[in-house]
Order: C-alpha cells, then structure tokens, then sequence
C-alpha cells in the first residue's frame, strides 16, 4: 500500500460567480443559481443541500433541495438554464439540513432527515416535466424521516438510511413504483449512514465503524460479504461509490484534515486501500463529502473547498485534473460550509454541484476529462472553442479515414462527413443553442465529446 500527496497538474485558470473570485483548474461554469428569499437552516446555515440529475422524455434536468424544497431545472440548453418545477416540502424552514433524491423509471423519490411526523417519502411523476411535476405519494407510513436513499435499479429495491430508526437500513419493493412496501421486518441492525447498491451488493457507510458490505438478495436475511474497519487515515466513514466494473470504490471520510480513499474491493475478503487523495486547498481542515465515479474519473464535493475531479485510470496513482471552488467560505473547525453533493451521470456530460450557502452549479469539465480521451493507438480528439458559436475546430493527430457526427441528445443526426485536414473548421451557423454530441470516428476507434453551442 502506497499513501502518497497527489500532484495537481495542469494550468490553473480563474473564474467567478456573483463578482467573488473563485478558484478553477481545467473547469468552465455554464450556470450559477441561488435564491436570496430563502432562509438558512440554524444548524449549518445551509439553505441547500443535495443535487440530482435526470433524463425524462429525452431531456436533462437537475434537481437540488433547499430549506423550503424542491427546485427542478431544465438543463436542454446550457446558456439558458430556467426551473421549470418548485415542490414545496412537507416540512421546511431553518431547520431542515437535509433533503436527498433517487429517480427511478420516471419518478423522484424525495426524502428529509428532519420534521419527525410532518416528513413523508414523496414521489414525484415526471411525465408531465417541463409543465409540471406532479406528486403522486406522500406518506408516512413507511418512515417519515430518512437521511438517504439509494435505488438498485437493477432490482427494484430503494434503501433508507438512517431517520426514524435512526440506526440500520430499511429495504422497500418498488415493483410498483407509487405503492412501496417494506421488505424484511426489521432495520439491519448495523449503523448506516449512507449506502450504495448495485444488484443487491449494498456497501454500507458505517460511520466511525468503517465500511461494510452486505449481500441483500434475501432483504429480510442480508448477508455480511466484506468490512474494512481499519484503514490509514481513518475518520467517520460517510460515503462512497463504485466504478463500473466493481473493482474500485472511493470512499469519503466526512471528518476534517481526511484524505479520501481508493480501495480494491474486487475481493471482499481482502479489501486493500491503493491510495488516499487530498484536495490540497486546506490539508488540515479540507473534509470530502460525497463522491461518484464515472468511467476514469471520480468527481468529489469537499466543504470549503468545492468541485475536485480525480483522475483514477490508475487507481494506485491518481491526480487532480480539474477543480471549481464552489465556496467562498474560510476554512474553519467544528462547522461545515460549501460543496454538499455531485451529480455526474447526465449523457451531456455536464455536471452538477450544489453549495450548502451558494445553490446550484453546473459545469463544463471537458477540459478536466479530455486528457484521458484517447481510444487506441494515440487516437485523440480536441475540440475548440466549446462552447462555441457558429464555428468550431476539430483538431485530429491523423485526419486520413476520420469522419464525424454531430447529433442531438436524442441520437438525430444534424451534420456529418471527412475531415480533409488534421485541423478543420466546422461551420453551423442555423444550429440552436443547445448541448449535443460530437463523434469522430478513425480505424475503427470512436471518440465522442460534448459540445455546446451558445448565444
């Protein structure tokens, strides 16, 4: 095992929100939201908290809670972002600190760790989005309270941590997604803060335990399968999430000075921590707050100090390829203030970041990722400038046998053809403002990028 501070590399650039300097390596900020009239909670001042992204009908949207509610947005066109949906909590006002949010074939599941007998499980139709969202339950029958959720897709199955029986984690049916129902008697009687569940697999965020992992193939008889109750760097064991091919998952330790942690968990039996990663803004007081992996990138929210993009293709020596200081907070013990949570799986690829003081954002991070965009045998792509206006350059090492496509979201082809050059300009000058995909093609390997045209 190797532990190790990480290199930031790359050329820092500058950006800014609401006339405040922020700090940003290799990422563009497309859209910035916060609501004045809102009020903070007393225990963080935080008026929001938890983001999500969604796909419904073909277009993108991202949600975040705040202390009043639900905010929805309709993400289709990057340089004109509008909310088109407000879903006003059971319980709300200044002491809500949590809402969180999974979606699941067409509706959101709504949940908050406060207003003990007022706080229902919402679910939301998203059919009718961007004219509405309807709610469709609102109960507290099951719980009333919950401090997440996590939904196996795969199985049908939404897990609640934490809330009413504020220990363990409670397993529903969504067979049918309107009328949950409880499986299994009682909680698993290990705490649980947070979770993640892929096809029955539940990697249990323990607190200052650690990390277990449980088999939930028989809800009402889980099967512990794995733990890691001592690590390097060991604080309260908040959160985490798992590559795509189940071989790696990044852990945050919710505690200040922290490092996050890569671990081999491809066995359970031997779970072996490769490397710690740091955001080195604060080293003493940075803490990780949630993460998600997609494809080589873990993309990470830290109080104080924002968006933090980790290269992990080589999960024994990661390094930061971007980052976007969301907060404009000082650093300080014993509070927590800024980046709450990532949302990183849109098909656009742009990503989501809600700010516990500065509400939501949503950013560019291709210059973060492209790097690492290399099919095979040295093919690589840079596109420039993106977002861009009428025209744009698609610059190739070899343009011979290289053609490609330019589509919507919805997969319609707008333009395509050969490159003649291995630096061509591209000219679209009728195209709409819009997010869409661009996939050069050469000897068999394809590369595709998103591309955004603005006003």
């Amino acid at each position: 095992m190797r532990i190790n501070n990480l290199l930031i590399v790359l050329v820092a650039t500058l950006s800014t929100f609401d006339s405040s300097a922020q700090d940003s390596q290799n990422i563009n900020l497309l859209f910035h939201w916060e609501n004045d009239t809102l009020v903070a909670s007393t225990a963080h001042n935080n008026t929001y908290n938890e983001v999500w992204g969604l796909v419904q009908n073909g277009v993108e949207y991202g949600v975040i809670g705040s202390t009043w509610g639900t905010h929805i947005f309709d993400l289709s066109n990057p340089g004109n972002i509008v909310e088109v949906a407000s879903i006003k909590g059971e319980h709300y006002g200044p002491d809500i600190v949590h809402r969180d949010y999974h979606d699941y074939n067409g509706y959101l599941y709504m949940v908050s760790d406060e207003g003990q007998g007022i706080s229902t499980l919402r679910i939301v139709d998203l059919q009718y989005l961007p004219d509405s969202a309807v709610t469709v339950y609102s109960e507290d029958t099951l719980f009333s309270r919950s401090h997440n959720i996590f939904i196996d897709t795969l199985n049908a199955k939404l897990y609640s941590c934490g809330g009413d029986n504020n220990q363990g984690v409670t397993v529903f049916s969504l067979a049918n997604p309107i009328t949950p129902f409880q499986i299994g008697e009682e909680p698993l009687p290990v705490f649980s803060h947070d979770i993640f569940v892929r096809n029955d697999t539940a990697f249990i965020n323990d607190g200052t335990s650690g990390l277990y992992i449980y088999d939930f193939s028989d809800a009402g008889n889980p099967l512990l399968i794995g733990s890691l109750t001592e690590y390097p760097q060991k604080g309260y064991n908040h959160s985490g999430w798992l590559n795509e091919d189940g071989s790696i998952y990044v852990l945050a330790d919710e505690t200040h000075g922290k490092d996050l942690k890569i671990l081999d968990v491809s066995d359970y039996s031997n779970i072996e921590v490769l490397d710690t990663m740091t955001s080195q803004i604060d080293s003493a007081h940075t803490i990780p707050h949630n993460v998600m992996i997609k494809g080589d990138y873990a993309y990470v929210s830290y109080y104080f100090d924002g968006m933090v993009v980790y290269n992990i293709a080589d999960p024994s020596n990661p390094y930061i390829s971007g980052y976007y200081d969301t907060s404009t907070e000082e650093h300080a013990n014993f509070i927590y203030r800024g980046c709450w949570g990532i949302y990183s799986f849109l098909p656009s690829g742009i990503i989501l970041a809600s700010d516990m003081q500065n509400g939501l954002f949503v950013f560019d991070v291709t210059e973060a990722i492209g790097t690492n965009e290399i099919a095979s045998d040295g093919f690589k792509v840079i596109i420039f400038p993106n977002p861009f206006l009428e025209t744009f350059i698609i610059s190739t090492k070899d343009f011979k046998e290289t053609s490609f496509q330019l589509t919507n979201l919805n997969g319609q082809i707008l333009k395509e053809g050969n490159l003649l050059s291995s630096m061509e300009t591209i000219t679209l000058n009728k195209l709409p403002v819009g997010t869409y995909l661009l996939k050069v093609s050469s000897s068999g390997n394809t590369i595709t990028k998103k591309l955004v045209k603005s006003n």
